[in-house]
């Protein structure tokens, strides 16, 4: 491709992560107006859950199309599904139909979300470059999410929660529309077979396993187990399947190269440490210190403006130190926000947890970058595509198995804190995160609530740090003796 068409299909790329990180803050805020539009209330996790689910299933499967109509297709057409998934949703006229359409999104942004940065792989080959590159995708994302309260709190203020969905409609079109006119397929189409007996496994075993995964404290434990292990006995087939497969969805043999098996266990265990932050620090804002859902959201943006600068930062930073360093100030950075929210209390400022959640964003906006280039690197551009978006996989497994583990810990909090107390309901502690609801529990009972809800808050940190040294010492397993300039400059031409 000529740099003018280079230009404007990575600003479709770009455009479809600007998507993503709409949808991601967006509908965070639009999830109590849902709900009672919908009456969902008992669905409301599902409304996040089911958009992960749809991704899980789908990211390994984009690869492979990808390669069979080419990655340009298979852009065109993950961008279409979330249109379709997104317009659904605020056409939706019950929770039903409304869950049914976040799945349809969930799909599509499952190839949004890996092929952009398979298409990057092929489209730069210098390394340097490349990196520069996948720091503008993520800033994309990252200020589309410092927007997404704002904007999303205004359009439901000044219209319904329905136009928020509506709004992906013309960045769509527009992203289409550039890889239309623009993109010119650098890989040509596969003859090869699809497999589809193993995309069927994997689909089915991710399906009923995170199912359970995400109904652990919210179902009976005999259908959470027996979801789980059907789940992994599809699992295991897929992976027998793989073997004599002859074009596998996931080559096994990408699990063979020890650099590569680092890389996705350092993604698992970061990816589903910082969530806790990302999760937790709105919900201490509003059930802790009794802020509204918007002021709630805003507490993330210093956390997204420092990731943006960090993954801004990581192609000239890593001209002078070697990955393992820049991965360790990640983790260190990320475990500063988790270790000051675990020794904050209950009257901390707002002020310094949104300062300490700051540094989260430098540690994933370092880990990022700099891992994703590595997995390309150690896979090299055979099993590059594949390599991708395994990585992207294993981030988004280890986020919908973190938040379902983070949920367990906070509701068993919530269940002892409110045994402890005969006059605190687990629907007044529901009613707590609600800034408005707040006001009409009995005040004299709310500063215990908020103990108890601070106790869980707590746990999860705890947790989370727990994560965070693992992968401190993987970090050093793995990439201590590696000397990743070299491989750079092998990769420059």
């Amino acid at each position: 491709m000529t740099k003018k068409q280079i230009k404007f299909v990575t600003i479709a790329l770009m455009l479809g992560d600007i998507m993503s990180g709409l949808d991601g803050t967006i509908i965070n805020t639009a999830i109590p107006a849902i709900v009672a539009d919908l009456h969902g209330i008992q669905f409301m996790g599902w409304i996040v859950a089911i958009f992960l689910l749809g991704m899980s299933i789908s990211i390994p499967l984009w690869t492979k199309i990808g390669e069979k109509i080419t990655n340009k297709l298979a852009f065109e057409i993950s961008l279409t599904l979330f249109i379709i998934g997104s317009t659904l949703e605020g056409l939706a006229p019950n929770i039903i139909f409304f869950l049914f359409a976040r799945l349809i999104m969930g799909i599509g942004a499952g190839g949004m979300g890996s092929l952009p940065y398979i298409i990057v792989g092929y489209v730069y080959r210098n390394i340097k470059q490349r990196t520069k590159i996948m720091g503008y995708l993520t800033a994309s994302f990252n200020a589309a999410s410092i927007l997404g309260p704002l904007v999303g709190g205004s359009i439901i203020d000044a219209l319904s929660w329905h136009w928020v969905f509506y709004l992906n409609i013309p960045i769509g079109l527009i992203a289409i529309t550039l890889s239309l006119l623009f993109f010119r397929p650098v890989t040509p189409k596969s003859e090869l077979k699809f497999d589809f007996p193993g995309a069927c496994l994997l689909a089915i075993g991710l399906l009923l396993f995170l199912m359970g995964i995400q109904l652990i404290g919210l179902s009976k434990t005999w259908i959470i187990i027996t979801l789980i292990l059907i789940g992994l006995v599809f699992i295991v087939m897929f992976l027998l399947h793989e073997k004599d497969a002859k074009n596998p969805i996931i080559p096994l043999s990408i699990f063979k190269s020890k650099d590569l098996d680092g890389d996705f266990l350092l993604f698992t265990f970061t990816w589903g440490a910082f969530i806790a932050v990302n999760t937790y620090l709105p919900m201490w804002a509003q059930a802790l210190l009794g802020t509204s859902a918007l002021v709630g959201g805003m507490t993330l943006i210093p956390n997204s403006i420092v990731d943006i600068m960090a993954s801004q930062s990581v192609s000239a930073i890593e001209e002078h130190i070697r990955t393992f360093t820049l991965v360790l100030i990640g983790i260190v950075a990320m475990a500063i926000s988790v270790g000051g929210m675990y020794l904050s209390n209950l009257s901390t400022p707002i002020q310094f947890l949104t300062f300490i959640g700051a540094f989260s964003g430098i540690g994933v906006g370092f880990i990022f970058v700099a891992l994703q280039v590595k997995v390309q690197v150690d896979a090299g551009m055979k099993n590059m595509a594949t390599a991708t978006s395994t990585s992207y996989l294993v981030r988004i497994l280890a986020q919908t198995v973190m938040a379902a583990v983070y949920g367990v810990i906070m509701n068993l909090a919530l269940v002892k804190g409110v045994k402890q107390h005969s006059n605190i309901t687990m629907h007044m502690m529901n009613e707590l995160s609600d800034a408005k609801k707040a006001k009409l529990l009995p005040q004299n009972l709310v500063p215990e609530m908020r103990r108890i809800f601070h106790s869980g808050i707590k746990e999860i940190m705890l947790m989370s740090l727990i994560l965070l040294l693992v992968a401190f010492v993987l970090n050093f397993f793995f990439n201590w003796k590696k000397q990743p300039k070299k491989v750079l400059k092998y990769h420059d031409k």
